[in-house]
């Protein structure tokens, strides 16, 4: 039996990779930053400590990990953060420096297998080099962190990236991100939607595509994973009917020209604030005007990724952020 170790087991996507580790025969170490959700969150078995693992030191981390074969990294900051100006400094402080040497003192704790739980910007960065985001910090930095992990396990660890897109699901004790998605509708006469439309996925899907990773990831290995692709349209007209508002909420399309001047001021108010998104509003606006759709066998069967529902998964995620 394989013990593992996962930063960030009591955080969503960390939640449900504990569970489908320990489904799959796997022991699981863990380590959180405080407090816990709930209390009794994981099951039995699973070792967990609470603190913030980049005030250990280089001895202290080693010792942490002495015991385990392999590392699933599900931390850091995601695209809704807005840090203080410069965004590419903080990101880079943020996702990159930490997993360097994570991935680093793995390697010399002997462990085998380091999977990160990245984000499909770093795809579409790749795929869609027209709209240039490795100039934006949130994209640039993803890449980067995946890059700085390969390095560092070249020749003795194998070391892959999961790019993730939209996920939904619940867990208990913890509040959905798409809540913020709820809140701007309820009430609303009108909630605008972009014109393009994105991938998704359910969290057990994440969950099964860890797994997956570490039994058949191969080295410097770029997964972008995706369930069903949908129109933002469909899924904000979800959102009104999750909140009862059918017959007086409207989700007409608009267009990136349309939107333009909104992301304009939202990205000048930032400026003025002393703060800037990961992505500029200007340049995640005109994202949203395309399909940032992925094919789901890409990666379905290298994973071994099942099959969900996961418009009834949305429904859930959706009832429970509108209570």
């Amino acid at each position: 039996m394989s013990k593992i170790f996962i930063l960030g087991g009591t955080g969503f996507l960390g939640y449900y990779t504990t569970k489908e580790l320990l489904k799959n025969g796997y022991e699981v170490k863990t380590m959180s930053l405080p407090p816990m959700p709930t209390k009794d969150l994981l099951p039995d078995g699973v070792e967990c400590s609470l603190g913030n693992i980049n005030e250990l030191s280089d001895e202290e981390i080693i010792a942490l990990l002495s015991d385990c074969d392999g590392f699933i990294y599900a931390a850091g900051a995601d695209e809704r953060t807005v840090p203080k100006k410069p965004a590419m400094k903080f990101f880079y402080e943020m996702n990159v420096v930490p997993t360097q040497r994570l991935a680093r003192l793995s390697r010399l704790a002997g462990l085998k297998k380091f999977v990160i739980f990245n984000s499909y910007f770093a795809e579409f960065t790749e795929r869609l080099p027209e709209f240039e985001l490795r100039k934006q910090g949130y994209p640039n930095n993803r890449l980067l962190q995946e890059q700085v992990a390969f390095a560092e396990g070249e020749g003795e660890m194998t070391v892959c990236s999961i790019r993730l897109p939209y996920i939904f699901g619940t867990m208990p004790g913890r509040e959905p991100l798409w809540t913020m998605f709820v809140d701007q509708a309820r009430g609303k006469d009108l909630f605008p939607a972009p014109a393009g439309g994105t991938a998704m996925v359910t969290v057990e899907q994440v969950a099964e595509a860890a797994l997956g990773a570490l039994e058949n990831g191969k080295h410097r290995g770029t997964y972008p994973i995706c369930a069903l692709n949908m129109s933002y349209k469909d899924f904000y007209t979800m959102i009104v009917e999750a909140l009862g508002q059918s017959e007086t909420t409207q989700v007409p399309v608009l267009t990136y020209d349309q939107m333009k001047p909104a992301y304009e001021a939202i990205d000048q108010e930032a400026d003025a604030n002393g703060v800037e998104h990961g992505i500029h509003m200007v340049v995640s606006g005109k994202l949203q005007s395309i399909d940032l759709f992925i094919d789901p066998e890409e990666t379905r069967h290298v994973l071994n990724i099942q099959e969900h529902d996961v418009v009834e998964s949305i429904k859930e995620t959706l009832e429970r952020c509108v209570k």
